[in-house]
């Protein structure tokens, strides 16, 4: 057994082994003495736990990674998570608010739905026409250059990482909040693999996160141009997806202005959620048109990006340069 552990020094950790019988389980509990945690060259440490079923001492070995363990500190202060969330407020200050991307960590650059994340989130550059045919240069489309504003995500993998790459093949400026470890991955890393330090945090406190993702769609005059877009996800999507329409729905976001709330149905992802919503209503649980009045849902980039020109009113000739210079790219990748 092989997994990664880190603690404080004279910190009580909790270890529970689960055996393959689902009704037995042990859990063992180590203090850490200051050598624990000093010692240069451990690889393992043992320790013993005595079983319930026959009270006799087991040896157990706990092996420690040293290179891919992130230590997961416990709160001290609530400064230190007031703290982190003045960070995240200063990295939005200084890139400037947008759309956020709300989407799953497990879904790599083989997926199909990271392909469409990826066309949504970023511009029909001439290079990226030379792998598409003409007739589907169209719908292409992105929002980091209809809105003009900056792409945020958790900035991890996945369809986290689809936006991110779309974003800054657009040229336009990308942000994040990144956390230790996302779901379904092995190791953990406070680093981003490709965007420069300056453009993301590694939060410790997923509250601290919250308030990033949520802040930087805030609207506070007509200039801001902001959306949230809910791509397929799971877990961690569907907290982010559904506090953020709570606090639409009570008018908590702290917004001036609506915001655009935009859930993806690629391949009737999100449709078996709809109709639970739909049940919901039957038992009075949310009222009749409520959960409908708070997002829109789309089940391709098309819809989404003529959902986004017709909530912020750009006009016919906005639309018509757009056309013009989507054309124009056709026609210099095909020459």
């Amino acid at each position: 057994m092989g997994f990664c552990v880190a603690g404080s020094l004279d910190s009580n950790v909790n270890i529970m082994l689960r055996p393959r019988v689902r009704s037995c389980s042990n859990e063992a509990r180590i203090r850490s003495p200051s050598s624990f945690c000093t010692a240069p060259n451990f690889d393992s440490v043992s320790f013993k736990h005595s079983q319930k079923q026959n009270h006799k001492a087991i040896q157990t070995r706990l092996f420690l990674c040293k290179q891919d363990s992130v230590e997961f500190d416990e709160r001290k202060s609530p400064n230190e998570v007031r703290e982190e969330i003045k960070r995240c407020y200063e990295l939005i200050n200084r890139l400037g608010r947008g759309v956020v991307y709300l989407g799953s960590s497990r879904m790599g650059p083989g997926h199909p739905h990271y392909v469409q994340a990826q066309e949504l989130s970023k511009e029909a550059s001439n290079s990226y026409c030379n792998f598409l045919p003409a007739s589907c240069l169209l719908s292409v489309n992105n929002i980091a250059n209809l809105l003009d504003c900056t792409s945020w995500s958790g900035a991890g993998p996945g369809l986290m990482d689809a936006v991110t790459q779309g974003a800054l093949q657009a040229g336009k400026p990308v942000g994040g909040f990144k956390i230790g470890k996302e779901a379904g991955e092995w190791t953990a890393s406070n680093y981003h693999p490709y965007l420069p330090s300056e453009n993301y945090l590694t939060c410790r406190f997923f509250s601290a996160r919250k308030h990033g993702l949520v802040d930087v769609v805030v609207r506070n005059n007509s200039l801001d141009k902001t959306a949230v877009v809910a791509l397929p996800g799971g877990i961690g999507t569907l907290d982010e997806v559904f506090e953020i329409m709570a606090l639409i729905q009570l008018e908590r976001i702290g917004s001036e202005l609506p915001i655009p709330f935009i859930l993806m149905n690629y391949d009737s992802f999100y449709s078996k959620l709809l109709d639970f919503l739909d049940v919901c209503e039957d038992w009075g649980t949310v009222s009749k048109g409520e959960v409908s009045s708070l997002w829109k849902v789309c089940n391709s980039n098309p819809e989404a990006l003529a959902y986004l020109v017709d909530f912020y009113g750009f006009s016919s000739s906005n639309k018509s340069s757009n056309l013009t210079k989507l054309h124009s790219t056709v026609e210099s990748s095909s020459t």
